[in-house]
C-alpha cells in the first residue's frame, strides 16, 4: 500500500455526487493500460470518500446509485478510468521524472545506432529528448509514449529498434553461472552441449544490451567465454 502523503487523489463526479480515492501512481498507469490488478495493493486507504481532505466517506447507498455496485475494486477502477487525478506540484514533478527515466531506459535497451551498429547510451537519448523538447505525459504508460518520443528524437539521433543474435560458448563448468541472467537479458533460441563438454547457445537480445551482455559474461566467467555477433 502507498502512504497517504504519497498518494494521488482520483476524483470523479456524477449525478451531483463527488467520489475520491487515494491511490498509488502505479494503479493509474495499470488501470489506464487496461491491466487487471489487485486494487487494494495500490490504495492508501480502502475507502471511497466524498471529500478525502475532510475524511468524509461516500455512503454505500450513493455508491450503489451511481456505480450500480458497492464492490470496492470495481468502484475504484471506474473512478480512476472516468475521473481526474489531482496532483501536487511535487507529485507531478516526481511522476514526470520517473516516466522520463522509464522511457529512456526502454529506448536505450531496445534501440541501436544504425550507422555504427552500437547502442545509444542513456545520456545521449536524454540529451536528444531535451533538444527535441519532448513532452512527457505523467498519466500515460512509458510504452504508450515510445513512438512519439522516437518520432521527435529521430531528427537528432539516427536510431532504430532492433534485436540481434549472439552466439555464446562457455565450458560446461560456467553454465550455471550465466544461464539465469542470460534468460533475463534475452531469449535463448538455440542451445547445445558440445562433445568437449562446452555449452553453446544462440541468444536473441535487444540491440541496446549488447555491452551489458559482454560485460556480464566476461566478468562472471573471468573471460572464459566465446561471444560472436551473428549477422
Amino acid at each position: 500500500m502507498v502512504k497517504v502523503e504519497d498518494a494521488l487523489i482520483a476524483r470523479y463526479e456524477s449525478k451531483g455526487h463527488r467520489f475520491e480515492v487515494l491511490v498509488d501512481q502505479k494503479l493509474v498507469d495499470l488501470v489506464k493500460s487496461g491491466k487487471n490488478v489487485n486494487v487494494s495493493d495500490y490504495m492508501a486507504a480502502d475507502v471511497v470518500f466524498k471529500d478525502s481532505s475532510k475524511g468524509d466517506r461516500a455512503s454505500d447507498e450513493v455508491i450503489k446509485e451511481v456505480f450500480g455496485t458497492e464492490d470496492f475494486p470495481t468502484v475504484v477502477t471506474e473512478i480512476v478510468k472516468k475521473g481526474q487525478v489531482q496532483l501536487t506540484t511535487d507529485q507531478r514533478r516526481r511522476m514526470l521524472e520517473e516516466k522520463r527515466r522509464q522511457i529512456i531506459e526502454i529506448i536505450s535497451r531496445e534501440s541501436m545506432n544504425p550507422q555504427s551498429g552500437t547502442p545509444h547510451p542513456p545520456q545521449r537519448i536524454e540529451k536528444a529528448m531535451e533538444e527535441a523538447k519532448v513532452r512527457i505525459d505523467p498519466f500515460k504508460s512509458a510504452e504508450e509514449q515510445i513512438n512519439e518520443v522516437l518520432k521527435a528524437i529521430r531528427v537528432i539521433l539516427p536510431i532504430r529498434f532492433e534485436h540481434v543474435k549472439m552466439e555464446i560458448e562457455v565450458p560446461g563448468t560456467e553454465y550455471g553461472k550465466i544461464y539465469a541472467e542470460m534468460t533475463h537479458l534475452g531469449q535463448i533460441i538455440k542451445e547445445d552441449w558440445k562433445n568437449n563438454g562446452n555449452y553453446s547457445a544462440v541468444l536473441e537480445i535487444p540491440a541496446g544490451v549488447q555491452d551489458q551482455l559482454y560485460d556480464f559474461l566476461n566478468k562472471r566467467t573471468k573471460g572464459n567465454v566465446d561471444i560472436k555477433l551473428i549477422k
